[in-house]
């Protein structure tokens, strides 16, 4: 399964894609895509959903998997960040490519073991499950390696569901 990690925002958005086998999980390629900060932030969208769909379109993974936003203490940029993020989530769907999100602590948990990991555990954890020489840079595209590993690790764990089940009480 080829597992795209996309780590949103609107100047610097990390990928990163996967290869996940039985088990074994290896990198295939990472970076980020970045936008001019002097374009107003509809053309950076625009730029951000063209470079999405033209990088899943190269990349042609099997699914994405998205960081949903966790608003620390700047709303501004929280609020561009999930403008950005809704042009990834909208690019995923255009190209029919299945769509997971997982939380910052999900995570954390499923690469480290623990959901209040630091962010540094994180990376150093990335590489080590990917058996890089260093830590991907830059910290974005690190940060999307951990969400296909957080994917990686949590589809295999899910218990397959049909459309056609019905509930009994």
């Amino acid at each position: 399964m080829r597992i795209l990690g996309i780590d949103p925002g609107f100047a610097t958005i990390g990928f990163g894609l996967v290869e996940a086998d039985r088990g074994q999980v290896h990198m295939v390629t990472y970076g980020a895509i970045t936008t001019p900060a002097g374009l107003p932030l509809s053309r950076r969208l625009y730029q951000i959903g063209t470079d999405m769909e033209e990088l899943i379109g190269q990349l042609k993974p099997d699914v994405v998997s998205v960081e949903e936003l966790f608003f620390n203490t700047n709303i501004t940029t929280g609020i561009a960040v999930a403008h950005g993020r809704g042009v990834i989530l909208y690019a995923a769907e255009k190209c029919g490519i299945p769509l997971y999100e997982y939380t910052p602590s999900q995570v954390k948990l499923a690469v480290t073991g623990y959901g209040k990991a630091e962010k540094r555990q994180v990376m150093d954890m990335t590489k080590r499950l990917l058996k890089l020489k260093s830590v991907p840079r830059p910290d974005d595209a690190a940060d999307a390696l951990a969400l296909a590993l957080c994917h990686a690790r949590s589809f295999t764990s899910r218990i397959p569901q049909t459309e056609n089940v019905k509930e009994t009480v």
